[in-house]
């Protein structure tokens, strides 16, 4: 499989992956745990399945004192985000939350575009207005009601922490950091945020049934060090912008889960806005390429260019 294939591979995975946060972690809130107990454990789980990976691949765990500030910015970056959308399950079903969270990839090439000069082309224009429009048919839940303000800015802020993200580490000198050492530390400076927010575990909930243990454990490995990998993988084999593109595959894992496993409602509203949001980044993954798709697709009207040609 050649580099480019395999990035966007990863990359797929990475979103399918972080979209099972809402099936391991809504169990837990169902037993009593809070958003900062959860993502206590998940974080705490994750760096070491992480630093026995780096151990068995034979690589090392140094990183230069200049990398250092950065990794600890990014770490904070990464545990903000999850934390406003673990927050955001409290106000809204996690299907939509993680709907809206799909902004990311508007807001990565908005980045791209006014800090780093990146051409903010028509199509990304069209997308950022069709994304928009998708999150307009979401502001109501499923059951006709608006979605809550707080629940939804507590979602834009995971979504711009996470597209801070995903645009620092290609664009800072962490892009020559090995993969795993990156997601390692992240996770670890991560780690700080919920220790300081449990009061070094003095307001930590623990899960009332043995089994809730293995929510725990399969939120660190699916969720965070399967997805932050191959997050972190991805952009160094394809770039920021498309690997943000393929969170496609988040949303619609994520209302899978919730429509099949919890109930959430769907509706055909709901149905259109998701679609809205996808089509915008399928634009945006199409580039420069849309305008040769657009011709293969008028090629397969030849009648409609001979009438036009006739009038």
């Amino acid at each position: 499989m050649n580099p480019k294939a395999q990035g966007y591979f990863i990359g797929a995975l990475a979103a399918v992956t972080y979209g099972t946060n809402p099936l391991f972690a809504l169990p837990l809130y169902s037993a009593g745990m809070d958003p900062d107990s959860v993502l206590f454990f998940r974080y705490l789980f994750a760096i070491p399945i992480l630093g026995a990976m780096i151990r068995l691949r034979g690589r090392s765990f140094r990183v230069r004192r200049a990398e250092v500030p950065l990794l600890a910015g990014m770490g904070i970056l990464v545990a903000l985000s999850s934390l406003a959308l673990f927050l955001s399950y409290n106000y809204m079903d996690a299907g939509i939350a993680s709907t809206l969270l799909f902004v990311y990839p508007i807001l990565v090439a908005l980045i791209m575009a006014f800090g780093f000069h990146e051409k903010l082309s028509w199509t990304t224009s069209l997308c950022i207005l069709f994304a928009m429009g998708g999150i307009g048919l979401l502001y109501r839940a499923g059951d006709g009601s608006t979605l809550s303000l707080t629940g939804t800015l507590l979602v834009f802020v995971s979504a711009l922490s996470y597209a801070i993200y995903i645009v620092a580490v290609r664009q800072s000198r962490l892009k020559d950091v090995p993969t795993l050492a990156v997601t390692f530390y992240v996770l670890l400076f991560g780690l700080m945020l919920f220790l300081f927010r449990v009061d070094f575990g003095r307001s930590l909930l623990l899960p009332g049934a043995w089994y809730l243990w293995g929510n725990l454990l399969a939120l660190a490995v699916f969720p965070t060090a399967v997805s932050f990998l191959c997050t972190t993988r991805a952009i160094g084999l394809i770039g920021s912008t498309p690997t943000a593109i393929l969170g496609a595959l988040e949303p619609v894992t994520a209302v899978c889960f919730g429509v099949l496993v919890f109930g959430e409602t769907l509706t055909v509203r709901i149905v259109c806005g998701i679609a809205l949001i996808i089509l915008a980044v399928t634009f945006i993954i199409a580039g420069s390429n849309i305008g040769v798709y657009l011709t293969h697709f008028r090629k397969l009207f030849p009648r409609l260019r001979r009438v036009r040609s006739g009038l």
